[in-house]
């Protein structure tokens, strides 16, 4: 129950963003602005003070990282065979198949935290550094090729992807934010999570998710039930260490990123459909976390 409790302030979030975007005068022309904030500034500035400031010990995490990377690379293959399916409609296949392999970090973070504490955040972070690229790259490349854009000059545009390897660069080479600009980052990152909720609430229309439902259910049961199955089997298999295990198995079973909605927005995909995926996703996230955890726990 507390492990769902957890995820409860993003869901409101997404809510508050909802209501405040339809009941208020802060209507869809103030959160077309706000979603630019957040996607070109706010969130790359949170990806890159998480990932430089986590000491990354990749060598004694290889089963860990590994793991991972088999989980998201599993969501990709998945999500991009559905392509080959009689009667799936392309533009929500583009835009929704991020969905089945994203995931959301910030979540992530404060979960492992409670699981492993800071042993567990530097792990996430790991997790987080390596597979955020590959998410991104996995995201933009089926956008681009359905919008005509040139993927690689998608790629070299994607702040999620310049942040997450200036974080990196940066960390290998032990450079250190300086004090006084640290905490105004970090205020920036905890702004990005709220703001970045609230506009996945605003750009709501669950409607949008019958664009394609049957499509919307196979995603959303690869995020949720296949990608947490092949955690718990990558993990035995790859004999990752106790102690890292639970982080891995919470990693897989994480709701997808809020920023997939403002990615298909800015590509010209279907956004409203994205949001609804997004808020499926945050709400069975709350039920399959705890569940997929409990699960693990018998198996261990």
């Amino acid at each position: 129950m507390s492990d769902a409790l957890l995820l409860l302030p993003d869901f409101l979030l997404i809510v508050s963003g909802f209501l405040v975007c339809r009941h208020t005068p802060l209507g869809r022309s103030v959160w077309d602005g706000v979603e630019r904030l957040v996607y070109y500034l706010l969130f790359p500035v949170l990806l890159f003070h998480s990932i430089v400031r986590s000491p990354l010990a990749f060598g004694e995490t290889l089963p860990l990282v590994t793991a991972g990377l088999g989980v998201v690379g599993t969501g990709i293959a998945m999500s991009y065979a559905l392509k080959a399916v009689p009667g799936v409609d392309p533009v929500a296949h583009a835009s929704g198949a991020q969905v089945a392999f994203r995931f959301n970090s910030y979540v992530a973070l404060a979960l492992a935290d409670k699981l492993a504490g800071p042993a567990g955040v530097t792990w996430t972070a790991m997790l987080v550094a390596v597979c955020v690229p590959l998410c991104n790259f996995g995201a933009v490349y089926p956008l681009a090729r359905q919008g005509g854009h040139r993927f690689w000059r998608e790629v070299v545009r994607n702040p999620l992807i310049l942040s997450t390897l200036a974080g990196l660069t940066a960390n290998v080479l032990g450079l250190h934010v300086p004090e006084p600009v640290a905490p105004a980052l970090q205020r920036m990152g905890q702004a990005a999570l709220a703001l970045g909720l609230m506009t996945v609430g605003a750009g709501l229309q669950l409607g949008g998710l019958w664009a394609a439902p049957r499509l919307a259910a196979t995603l959303l049961g690869i995020r949720h039930v296949v990608l947490p199955l092949v955690a718990l089997g990558l993990i035995a298999l790859l004999r990752v260490p106790a102690a890292q295990q639970p982080v891995v198995v919470a990693f897989a079973a994480m709701p997808t990123a809020s920023s997939a909605y403002v990615l298909a927005l800015r590509m010209g995909g279907n956004g409203p459909y994205v949001a609804g995926l997004v808020t499926v996703s945050t709400l069975l996230g709350m039920a399959s976390i705890p569940l997929w955890l409990a699960a693990w726990r018998h198996l261990a």
